[in-house]
């Protein structure tokens, strides 16, 4: 995992100016940080968390807390955030003992398959096995509906349109998903990283649109991680 953040770190201007390049939305400098942050500001938070085995226990109540891999996770990355979303959804993934395959947006699937390559390749340097992120190369509607209901494929990390979104929590498979324009805060107990309030006001004015206005920032919990 450290291997990606650092390649994701060493590769964050390049990436960033390949999804401004291919999909005309941004700012390229604004990408740089949040393919940085994706990276290495992910990494850093949850580096020391314990997100496979026993993570607790109340004698008191006979209960002990065990996390375990849930295998093959989809990974729907959008046309908005194409290299950021396909650094951090690799990192959680993998520290969480799983592996991902990415169904890319299609305007942007040069820079996100650039950003696997990368990833791959970090992985391999450090002895892993790069096969553990993966991506469709040939994106399509059936090969994302393929990916989602595939019975090897155990959940998904759906980010994208809200027709994507609702795609996925009808496909018949656990999802987490997080539509256009949402406030959102990642507070997995395992692999979540809180999202302070200039990181949430950030993120939607990086992309040139409006802040909507909110009350609070709602949250995606990410507890897939741990099987039931």
């Amino acid at each position: 995992m450290r291997s990606i953040a650092n390649a994701g770190v060493r590769n964050a201007r390049r990436l960033a100016q390949m999804a401004h390049e291919d999909t005309g939305f941004g700012v390229v400098e604004d990408k740089v940080i949040k393919n940085v942050f994706a990276s290495r500001g992910v990494y850093e938070y949850i580096k020391d968390m314990k997100t496979i085995g026993e993570l607790g226990r109340d004698e008191e109540k006979k209960l002990r807390i065990i996390a375990v891999p849930v295998g093959v996770i989809a990974g729907l990355i959008p046309s908005t955030n194409p290299t950021s979303t396909a650094l951090f959804k690799s990192e959680i993934a993998i520290k969480a003992g799983n592996a991902i395959v990415f169904s890319p947006h299609p305007s942007a699937l040069r820079c996100i398959q650039e950003t696997v390559k990368v990833i791959r390749q970090a992985i391999a340097e450090a002895g892993g096995n790069e096969n553990l992120v993966s991506c469709i190369s040939i994106p399509t509607m059936q090969a994302t509906d393929n990916l989602m209901k595939h019975p090897d494929t155990a959940m998904i990390l759906a980010t994208g349109g809200s027709a994507m979104v609702r795609a996925a929590y009808s496909s018949g498979t656990p999802a987490i998903g997080v539509g256009a324009t949402l406030i959102h805060r990642q507070t997995c107990a395992l692999c979540g990283i809180p999202a302070y309030p200039r990181q949430l006001t950030y993120a939607p004015t990086s992309q040139n649109t409006r802040l909507k206005p909110l009350t609070a920032p709602s949250a995606v919990h990410l507890t897939a991680c741990v099987r039931p």
